[in-house]
């Protein structure tokens, strides 16, 4: 019974969390924006399939997003016209069923061979399938792309989903069961294997499996989800165009799971949710918010590997053994000098944003941190460039005392476990 709840908890918690959320927050663009997080979560989690399970990196993973999507929304437009009595809540099979189809065709092509030339053959599907989107224009519908009516569907239970709650519904329902069926996944003997082939494909082929098989099979299952995740997002916005099967949704999909942390199941969700807030928000406060994007992409990579999930599980095992304590200290002389930094990159980085828009005539007057200043006098200048090199030089001074306290940590936390390990336990 103890095994059956530590093992249910997180589950019904999940639950929990899908249903109460728009109890709390009620708007519309909250509403929105949450259904936009479960689309990214699924999509997210299937592109890790490929990467964090496998160890395939693919550059054109949008590919059976966009194309599951404009499968769904065609399909959608099909049973209107015909008056076939398909609810909506069936559409996203629709779009998984697409993905499977184009992943099954690609990913015999693509699946022989693995590390950088999957990845260059999947950039390269992903661009011929990018520029076909404007030459077929019958199917993807130019620049303007595919539209759609999902209340003109039969209603399901009495359900036209013409409300933004029920379409959240949808997504939290979709969402809840494609992140079961692919943790699932991940605990059978062929996600061992997947894992595998991600550390040694040609160990995975002396004990009798083929690495091809394993990767063309884990390649559909990624597109698959992928196309659910493509199909919902047609149902939400009862729209399709080109750019969500494009690079720059590949890119996405991409930061989303390393922000997050590859390494673990729990990070590209993380990531989804982090990267689809910042996007709605971000965009709304300023125009360099793609800038914010890739240096958080190059911050993580560089001094944080594991993630928001990889940093979360390492301050959790030290709050679990009591040891959390020691590293507050070193936090709290360490936590003014990178917020003395940040706020001098963002003034920088907003000011220059600012110089672009003279040439657009825009003026040299802006809002900054709820004060108004010209970015055409030195004064705001000299002030983000004061702030971000004392900032980043003391946090190069203080620094070692942050990792002389997580060594101490780490040193203890190794201490405990080798106890516990010992045969006199």
């Amino acid at each position: 019974m103890t095994s059956s709840l530590r093992f249910l908890w997180p589950w019904l918690a999940l639950a929990m969390l899908f249903a109460g959320a728009p109890q709390i927050h009620t708007s519309g663009s909250a509403l929105t924006m949450m259904s936009v997080m479960g689309e990214m979560i699924i999509f997210a989690l299937s592109f890790n399939m490929l990467l964090g399970q496998t160890g395939l990196l693919s550059f054109g993973h949008a590919v059976y997003f966009g194309l599951g999507g404009f499968v769904a929304i065609h399909a959608m437009n099909a049973f209107i016209r015909a008056k076939v009595g398909v609810p909506v809540v069936v559409i996203p099979l629709v779009g998984g069923a697409a993905g499977l189809g184009f992943g099954f065709l690609f990913g015999l092509i693509s699946t022989k061979r693995a590390g950088l030339v999957f990845s260059m053959i999947s950039l390269g599907l992903g661009e011929l399938v990018s520029s076909s989107s404007f030459i077929l224009r019958s199917f993807f519908g130019g620049e303007e792309g595919i539209t759609t009516n999902r209340t003109k569907l039969a209603p399901f239970f009495g359900h036209k989903f013409g409300s933004q709650i029920e379409v959240y519904y949808l997504v939290a329902v979709w969402c809840f069961f494609c992140i079961a069926a692919m943790y699932a996944l991940t605990r059978t003997p062929f996600g061992r294997m997947c894992n595998a082939v991600r550390e040694n494909g040609e160990r995975v082929e002396y004990v009798g499996y083929s690495a091809q098989t394993i990767r063309f099979i884990a390649f559909s299952f990624s597109a698959f989800f992928a196309g659910i995740a493509g199909g919902l997002t047609a149902v939400n916005f009862e729209i399709m165009n080109a750019q969500q099967l494009g690079a720059q949704q590949s890119g996405v999909v991409l930061l989303m799971s390393y922000i997050g942390g590859i390494g673990y199941f729990a990070g590209p969700i993380l990531g989804a949710i982090v990267i689809t807030f910042l996007q709605i928000t971000l965009s709304d406060v300023t125009n360099a918010w793609q800038l914010y994007f890739g240096l958080l992409f190059i911050g993580f990579v560089l001094f944080a590997p594991g993630g928001l999930a990889g940093w979360l599980m390492l301050h959790r095992d030290a709050a679990l053994n009591r040891e959390l304590w020691r590293l507050a200290p070193a936090y709290g002389m360490v936590a003014p000098a990178l917020a003395a930094s940040f706020a001098g990159a963002v003034m920088l980085i907003e000011l220059a944003e600012r110089q672009l828009a003279l040439a657009r005539s825009e003026g040299s007057a802006m809002r900054l941190f709820g004060f108004e200043v010209d970015a055409a006098s030195m004064g705001p200048w000299l002030i983000g460039l004061v702030l971000f090199c004392s900032g980043v030089g003391l946090t190069w001074l203080i620094w070692p005392k942050v990792t002389g306290a997580w060594g101490v940590v780490n040193v203890r936390l190794r201490a405990r476990s080798q106890a516990w390990a010992s045969p006199s336990r």
